[in-house]
Order: C-alpha cells, then sequence, then structure tokens
C-alpha cells in the first residue's frame, strides 16, 4: 500500500512513519515544506498551497493522510489559517482527484466544538471560537461538500483534542514543565477537565483506520480516558516523579487580566509570548469529549493514560 503523507516532518507526522515503517508493509512519502530531520529519504519539499506539485507527488499513492495545519495560538496573518487549512485541503482533494486517489485520513481538531461544551461527540454542532477551530470547521464542511460529489471517495476525519507525548514541546509540555518545576500556577479550582491524548495511541489509531476503515465517511472524535483534571495532573506528576509539587491558587479574573496584559505586550513588542488571555480561557475551560465511537471501533489503545503520562514525564523530566 502506497501511502502519502502531507504534513509529515513534524511531531505527529514523525511518530506515524515511526509506527508506519515498523509494519513493513507500506510504502511511504512524506510532503513537507520542511525537511525531515528523521526521515530524510522518504522526504520530498511541497506546499500543500502547490497544487501542482501535490498532484506530482501523488501518482501512484493509495491513500493520502493529511496532517499538514497552521495551528498554534499566536499564527501572523490570521489568513494562514485559512489559506493552509481549508485551500490546503482544497487543493489536496484536487489532486487527488487527479490521480485517482480514492482514500484520505484526514485531521481535523475538537477545536471545531469550541470551549465549556458538555463532552461533545461527533454529532454535536460546531461552535469554534479560535480562528484554528473557524478553519478546521471549514475544511470539514468543504469535505462534505466534495464527498457528495465523490461518494465513492474513502474518508476518515479525526478530530483528536490535545495530544501529548515524549518530545512534543506544545501546551501540555509547558504545563507539565511548570507543574514539574515546583513553581506552577494554578489559575482557577483545578476542577476543569481535560481531555488528551498520547501521540502513540493517537498514531496507532489512524494505522487502524487505514487498515480497517476503507469505506464510506467516517469522523471519529479521538479522546484517552480518563479525563484528568488540572488537579489531577498537578497529583501524578508529583506521584510519578516521586515530587510534593505545591501550587500558587490565583482567581480566575485576575489570571485573565494578566492574559490581556501579555496581549497588549506582544502587540507592542511584536514578540510570540508563552502566555495570552487565549491561553488563560483555554487552561482554564473545560475541555472534555466523547470518545465513545472510537473507543468502539475495534481499536485497542496501545497505552493507557497513565502510563503515556508517565513515559512523557519520565522521558521528559526524570532523572
Amino acid at each position: 500500500m502506497n501511502i502519502a503523507i502531507i504534513g509529515g516532518s513534524g511531531f505527529v507526522g514523525t511518530k506515524l512513519i515511526d509506527v508506519l515503517s515498523a509494519s513493513g508493509i507500506f510504502d511511504l512519502k512524506n510532503i513537507d515544506k520542511n525537511n525531515s530531520t528523521v526521515y530524510p529519504n522518504i522526504t520530498v519539499i511541497g506546499d500543500v498551497l502547490d497544487q501542482d506539485k501535490l498532484s506530482f507527488e501523488l501518482n501512484g499513492v493509495d491513500v493520502v493522510v493529511l496532517l499538514a495545519a497552521e495551528h498554534r495560538d499566536d499564527v501572523s496573518p490570521i489568513s494562514l489559517y485559512y489559506d493552509v487549512n481549508v485551500q490546503g485541503l482544497k487543493n489536496t482533494l484536487q489532486a487527488m482527484k487527479e490521480k485517482n486517489v480514492q482514500r484520505l485520513v484526514f485531521t481535523s481538531s475538537v477545536a471545531i466544538y469550541g470551549l465549556d461544551k458538555d463532552n461533545p461527540d461527533e454529532n454535536f454542532p460546531a461552535d469554534p471560537f479560535n480562528h484554528y477551530g473557524k478553519s478546521k470547521w471549514q475544511a470539514e464542511q468543504v469535505l462534505q461538500d466534495w464527498h457528495k460529489l465523490n461518494p465513492d471517495l474513502n474518508v476518515n476525519i479525526v478530530r483528536p483534542t490535545v495530544i501529548f507525548g515524549e518530545g512534543n514541546r506544545g501546551n501540555v509540555f509547558n504545563l507539565l514543565s511548570q507543574i514539574a518545576s515546583g513553581k506552577f500556577l494554578m489559575i482557577g479550582s483545578g476542577e476543569n477537565q481535560k481531555s488528551m491524548s498520547y501521540i502513540q495511541n493517537i498514531v496507532a489509531f489512524i494505522e487502524f483506520l487505514i487498515l480497517e476503515k476503507k469505506d464510506g465517511y467516517n469522523i471519529y472524535n479521538y479522546v484517552d480516558k480518563p479525563d484528568f483534571n488540572t488537579k489531577d495532573l498537578v497529583y501524578h506528576t508529583g506521584k510519578i516523579l516521586g515530587k510534593n509539587i505545591p501550587s500558587v491558587k490565583i482567581p480566575y479574573w485576575l489570571g485573565m487580566l494578566a492574559g490581556y496584559g501579555f496581549d497588549v505586550l506582544a502587540f507592542v513588542t511584536g514578540k510570540k509570548l508563552n502566555v495570552s488571555s487565549v491561553r488563560v480561557k483555554k487552561f482554564c475551560a473545560v475541555t472534555k469529549y466523547d470518545s465513545t465511537k472510537a473507543m468502539s471501533s475495534g481499536f485497542v489503545p496501545p497505552f493507557t493514560m497513565e502510563e503515556g503520562l508517565r513515559r512523557m514525564l519520565n522521558a521528559e523530566f526524570g532523572k
């Protein structure tokens, strides 16, 4: 089976190539605007904004896995979210049509649901609150319309929650780093639940979709259970690392006020800062999602949540 991973030079793509390579049953190609430091031998330089390049590289491909996305909170200009996440999908679909590629795995996001929702499943109405979520929802709508015109296309959409794991340097790493340092500042009560996905589980799920879900239009939330709240993360981090981790609590309103102050500072200095009002809001929000459909699909996660957390903490912060 010939698989093209578009946007596979980053964290998720590299771990996915690890898993797919180990199976020995796939011929892999990575198409990315950046070369892969781990898999340069299978990487070709290409951008989702360059449809001609995509069409050339998809010749003979059986399955496309589209990972390429703009996802950070501070992308500038804002139009990049829509250029890459929406137009990039359109270009990919057109290239697939030209080369008669009939299978697509597309990584969307639970960000399409918005914040503080009541455990949304795949049928929950979309209500994104930021440009990342809005652009991902627009991309899904494009894909829905495309599939109506091309019903033989096999589409598997994965909506993962925040992904963590060894080597990741995203929001979960920043949070765990603060907790592990013993200088953690708790904003709000800490009771807000945070759905998360362990990297080795999410890439195993993508492999499962490639092997097992070869027909139809399928959408899956991906969340590893149970859902920890922020206080749980502090407890488990201390337990795994053998540390007594104190935390200072401040009210939500004060945290948001500080976030707005950092927004102003970032605007004045032109620098991207680690603290912002959006990140404070996301930190304090309930981000709990239903993953019953994925966990009833026949897929069995290789690792439990606590095992994934232990593996990451020991790799990143263990002695």
